[in-house]
């Protein structure tokens, strides 16, 4: 009997060439903040179970990891600047690739989303700019406030970036197939592209190819270390998440992707998240390279843009956090596992490890 349903979502699982990796299909489970590292910030057995389970996906961007202690935006965010941290990795490497898995490590910096209870020197977090963001972070004791961050320094800015090749170091160090660089979602890199929260009047400011600096450096570094097609780039043009706002967005990062054109990505990967109007069809025609689309993306309209050449790989994240075997259940037309959000966050394996897989699923495509 010919499945209707895997024909209709055939495009998702044709093999792709990522550069020099081969990707067993176009679905990428996207990163996914967890907070279920060890009392060193370390991942542990869970988080490789956790990883292992999943490596059916094309490809696995990992949560986000901090490059430095004073990077996090939260406890319990495997970092990748301890020699504890970069050996839990190497062990999920190993189980994803022992499972014929490719993975990237997501390299992060909060900025200005951290609390000075969360800086090793209980000092403000530091930002592009002395802009508090809006709302609050969650805390021990509940929800706190955002601080006014600290505005960085041109030698913390040069610091920063060496912190940036040394974690792209490090990712190497725990076998990692390539990283990304989180310059989406209200963070660090992000802070510095968006003029409503870099007032900077020098060379990391003003207009918008001088705000771009900070991620050019950034990518001149990491790529140093990683060379061609092992570096993505996440971006979030049209997201207010954790109150950020641009005075021209499509301008902003338009010109961003088109920038990033001078670089051998390995992709990039762009939250499509709109709380303002977006012109995605014009974005997407500035960028050349692999694209990788994500939020708000079923199967049907993930397939969609596949056949449509609106995207190259889609990125996945509740329906993978929820369905370890979901490259195989989407095959076979197969039911889904509903995601308990409240465990989405810290935690032992509940809600982490323990989502059912499909007994005896033939992994291959039903014909």
């Amino acid at each position: 009997m010919i499945n209707v349903k895997h024909i209709a979502l055939a495009p998702l699982f044709e093999p792709f060439a990522l550069g020099s990796i081969a990707l067993a299909n176009r679905l990428v489970m996207a990163p996914m903040s967890r907070n279920r590292a060890d009392h060193r910030d370390a991942p542990h057995a869970l988080t490789v179970r956790y990883y292992a389970q999943r490596a059916t996906a094309g490809l696995i961007v990992t949560e986000a990891a901090p490059i430095t202690s004073s990077a996090r935006a939260s406890t319990g965010a495997p970092g990748i600047y301890s020699d504890a941290q970069i050996a839990g990795w190497r062990r999920v490497t190993a189980a994803v690739h022992a499972a014929n898995g490719r993975i990237f490590l997501q390299l992060w910096h909060a900025g200005r989303i951290s609390s000075p209870h969360l800086q090793p020197d209980g000092a403000p977090p530091v930002a592009p700019s002395a802009v508090p963001a809006e709302g609050f972070l969650p805390g021990a004791a509940g929800p706190e406030p955002f601080v006014t961050p600290r505005a960085l320094g041109l030698d913390e800015i040069a610091a920063l970036i060496g912190q940036f090749a040394l974690a792209a170091r490090n990712a190497r160090r725990a076998e990692f197939d390539g990283v990304e660089i989180h310059a989406a979602n209200g963070y660090l890199v992000d802070q510095f592209l968006r003029d409503g929260s870099n007032y900077r009047s020098d060379a990391y400011g003003g207009p918008a190819d001088r705000r771009r600096r900070f991620l050019a450096e950034i990518l001149d570094a990491t790529i140093a270390v990683w060379g061609e097609g092992r570096v993505g780039v996440r971006l979030s043009p049209a997201s207010s998440h954790n109150s950020m706002s641009d005075s021209d967005p499509e301008a902003t990062f338009g010109a961003a992707a088109a920038a990033l054109n001078d670089w051998p990505l390995a992709y990039l990967h762009v939250d499509e998240t709109a709380n303002i109007p977006f012109d995605w069809t014009k974005f997407r025609r500035n960028y050349r390279g692999v694209y990788m689309a994500n939020s708000g993306y079923d199967a049907a309209k993930a397939a969609t843009a596949v056949a449509q050449g609106h995207a190259d790989l889609i990125g996945l994240g509740v329906l993978f956090l929820a369905n370890p075997d979901l490259v195989a259940r989407l095959r076979w037309g197969a039911e889904l596992n509903v995601p308990d959000r409240k465990t989405f966050y810290g935690g032992d394996h509940r809600g982490y490890t323990d989502y059912p897989s499909l007994d005896g699923i033939d992994p291959t495509p039903p014909h």
